[in-house]
């Protein structure tokens, strides 16, 4: 392909346009015109700016132009999730594939073949295999677990200013990481499943002591799932009321959501309680198949209550109590993580114990777990993580 032609392609896209306000795509694009207007002067200078846009990701152009392409939320991929693509969009998607795969082996010895004053001190750019069309074809394939867009790089994000933010670097939490409370997690599990499979899931509220795993078990359950097309979208409570729209911009999304609100409570006066009702079923808009809330709270009824409140002046305060234990009802499936009895707590050392390697001997692990329990306040998994942590370090408690 020559210059010329390379250049009107790229001007020509259609399906993947969005990827011509990309900088280094633009670096690109201009460093094709000067090639073309066989201007060795302005060549060199678009060269180098191409280049120092290429740099700050890396040097190798042909994975830079697969990352991008097969990131790209279009048309195409949208059309796919919802059902299918037609075969116009399908023509000329794989036409600008092809014509991508083509264009990811272009190196600075190619453009500068045959030109007066081409730069011969710049060091070219790299290049790799690459087969852009295939990828991008079996991304189409996988779209409903895969996803499209940021989606398909990452599965954990959190909310700002309304939009979606993805975590580039999540909690890497595991399931077998988490002893003591396989019956509790596995209700959530299958809760999850359901969500997947389309099958009715309900909204879940994960409540009890501190420090028993609730917020773990969540984010350990969005990485084992995130294969299958989990996402995890941690909400703070003061931004409950972006989540209408955020909700309605997911529900056409092929993947699945956890909504994760965690430490949840209110006061009795607070504005985000009608927010988080409306959120659970109650506006006249439907739930989402693809959304599920998940929240965590260490009360049962996500209220804090004082006496004052029930020996108020409240005229009827048996229909007042009802309205704030609401919401709680609006999760379908409630977990309570109790804190640990002492059984439970050393099974729970002696599995981190093994996950550490920590070799002590069973009686000294019960004996100084136990006392270091007691100097932190009380027992829980938190507080058997803490301790094998320390003794793993060799600090002596």
């Amino acid at each position: 392909m020559r210059f010329e032609e390379m250049k009107n392609r790229l001007a020509g896209l259609v399906i993947f346009r969005e990827l011509l306000k990309d900088p280094v795509v633009t670096a690109f694009r201009e460093m094709l015109e000067s090639r073309c207007r066989t201007d060795g002067e302005t060549f060199t200078a678009s060269c180098a700016a191409f280049e120092a846009a290429l740099f700050e990701s890396g040097d190798n152009w042909s994975i830079y132009l697969h990352n991008i392409v097969m990131e790209s939320e279009n048309v195409c991929i949208r059309h796919q999730a919802a059902g299918g693509v037609s075969p116009v969009l399908e023509t000329t998607l794989r036409r600008e594939l092809a014509f991508f795969d083509e264009l990811s082996q272009v190196r600075l010895e190619t453009l500068a073949d045959g030109l007066a004053g081409a730069p011969d001190f710049l060091e070219s750019w790299t290049t790799a295999p690459s087969d852009i069309s295939g990828d991008y074809m079996q991304r189409m394939r996988e779209v409903g677990s895969k996803g499209y867009g940021i989606f398909a790089r990452y599965h954990v994000f959190t909310v700002e200013n309304g939009q979606l933010t993805p975590v580039k670097y999540p909690d890497p939490q595991r399931l077998e990481e988490l002893p003591g409370y396989e019956r509790e997690r596995e209700k959530v599990i299958a809760n999850t499943r359901a969500l997947l499979e389309g099958r009715p899931a309900n909204n879940v509220l994960l409540y009890g002591d501190a420090g028993t795993g609730k917020s773990s078990a969540i984010k350990a359950i969005a990485n084992a799932f995130a294969g299958e097309g989990l996402r995890l979208v941690e909400v703070k409570k003061n931004q409950l009321y972006q989540i209408p729209d955020l909700m309605d911009a997911l529900a056409a999304n092929p993947l699945k959501f956890i909504l994760f609100i965690d430490d949840l409570s209110f006061t009795a006066n607070d504005d985000n309680f009608a927010a988080l009702k409306a959120i659970l079923e109650g506006s006249v808009g439907g739930r989402a198949h693809n959304i599920a809330v998940y929240a965590t709270s260490n009360r049962r009824h996500l209220i804090k209550e004082t006496l004052t409140d029930r020996s108020g002046d409240d005229i009827h305060e048996s229909d007042t109590r009802q309205e704030l234990m609401s919401l709680s009802a609006r999760f379908g499936l409630t977990i309570t993580f109790g804190s640990p009895d002492r059984e439970r707590y050393l099974y729970i050392v002696g599995q981190l114990a093994r996950q550490y390697g920590v070799e002590m001997e069973e009686r000294e692990l019960a004996v100084r777990s136990e006392a270091f329990a007691i100097r932190a306040g009380g027992r829980s998994a938190r507080v058997a993580k803490q301790f094998i942590e320390l003794c793993k370090a060799g600090v002596s408690c």
